[in-house]
């Protein structure tokens, strides 16, 4: 037999030996199967089902009425019949409204004025005080957003009803009041859902933190049983590194496969989110992000010593991670330092790719430039987790004292 064939030979058994121990201990370690296996399911689902109704709805907001007229009472009636927020309460001064606001029963309050009719209809600016929660910008945005469309809805109408009485025709006050019209178009997300925006990033994100959380605690496992030398063949020194990398990813490349066609495939129908994009650009995509978050997971888990390092360490990296991603701020906003670091992780690249493949239906060369960035972070972080496991299997060799083929058990 060759020596070229004897070391495939050899590659093959350790390769086999690898994955099979790779399973094993996945299998029979509840820790390690809850975030390698389940943890994507779980997260997925849950965060899902707190962005189900995808839209924030009938917001409780205070409307203070010291008008008291049916033209004030008009007003108020016109903001329940937005779907965005509703009138809880009518105190009678700012500081039941105050009182209200602080207790969280509010999020907002609408001042009418007691001369509010008088100016409205004696062709004076009227001036009516909103006060939004901005500290929370969900509700901010919802109770902002309707108090002014229908506030301006309201002066229009009036503006209108003032000039037909004057003696113009309707399309005249129709362009004076409504000089411009405009029609929205809200593209990928027509319901700006806030599910269908962040849940994109946030599975990507979860992909990358449960495989760097997950193949850590298997890296410390296999660093304390010392397996890189339990597991050396009969005849050999010590364990080849490419058969131990390959092994290795391919087994969690087989996990996340089976997981990641269940979210991309029935999770994402159950839950409506938008599907566009060819199967083949999703399917390369994520064979290629997968290859680079297992190698940078494979790369950190020769570092750990204990498995324990693995969750002290990484599961504080989640946030700023989905931060960097450039979903929870622009890019655009951020330092040009802050983002260029956030380039060295495979989620800056893989959630930017993903929401223009499968939200926004972009092909593969639209992409092109995140899926290079993520072969080349695939292959330094395979140069890397060769590199360390090649250190630690020295480290393991030398300190067993295993520098005879007899010395192997």
């Amino acid at each position: 037999m060759s020596r070229f064939t004897h070391q495939i030979k050899s590659y093959w058994q350790q390769l086999r030996t690898v994955m099979g121990n790779e399973y094993r201990t996945i299998f029979t370690d509840g820790g390690a199967m809850l975030v390698l296996v389940f943890a994507l399911l779980i997260y997925a689902t849950a965060y899902s089902l707190a962005y189900a109704p995808q839209v924030l709805r009938n917001v409780p907001i205070g409307v203070i009425d010291q008008c008291r007229t049916p033209t004030s009472r008009s007003l108020i009636e016109t903001f329940d019949a937005g779907p965005n927020t509703v009138v809880a309460f009518e105190p009678t001064d700012m500081q039941e409204a105050r009182k209200l606001f602080f207790e969280r029963k509010i999020y907002g309050v609408v001042y009418i004025p007691s001369d509010y009719e008088q100016k409205l209809l004696g062709g004076q600016q009227a001036v009516v005080g909103i006060y939004c929660d901005a500290s929370y910008f969900l509700m901010y945005r919802q109770v902002f957003q309707e108090l002014v469309t229908t506030i301006g809805k309201t002066g229009a109408m009036v503006e209108f009803q003032r000039l037909i009485a004057k003696g113009a025709n309707i399309p005249q006050a129709q362009a004076t009041t409504q000089p411009v019209i405009y029609q929205a178009h809200n593209i990928f997300n027509p319901y700006l859902g806030y599910g269908t925006f962040v849940m994109p990033a946030i599975i990507m994100v979860i992909i990358q933190q449960t495989m760097l959380i997950g193949i850590g605690m298997i890296g410390g496992t296999w660093r304390e049983h010392r397996l890189y030398h339990k597991l050396c063949p009969a005849g050999r020194k010590r364990m080849s590194t490419l058969p131990i990398v390959a092994g290795r990813g391919l087994v969690y490349a087989s996990i996340y496969a089976v997981t990641s066609c269940y979210i991309l495939g029935l999770h994402y129908r159950l839950f409506h989110y938008p599907m566009n994009g060819a199967m083949s650009a999703i399917l390369l995509f994520m064979a290629v992000y997968m290859a680079a978050c297992i190698m940078l997971s494979i790369a950190v888990s020769t570092l750990f010593r204990y498995r324990e390092n693995s969750l002290l360490l990484l599961l504080w990296t989640s946030i700023p991670l989905l931060m960097l991603s450039g979903v929870s701020y622009p890019r655009e906003g951020m330092p040009d330092w802050l983002y260029q670091f956030g380039r060295i992780f495979p989620s800056s690249h893989g959630v930017n790719a993903f929401i223009r493949i499968r939200t926004m239906g972009a092909s593969l060369s639209e992409v092109f430039a995140e899926i290079k960035a993520l072969v080349i972070l695939t292959i330094i972080y395979g140069g890397l987790a060769c590199i360390g496991t090649h250190l630690v299997i020295d480290r393991e060799t030398d300190g067993c004292g295993c520098g005879s083929p007899n010395d192997n058990r």
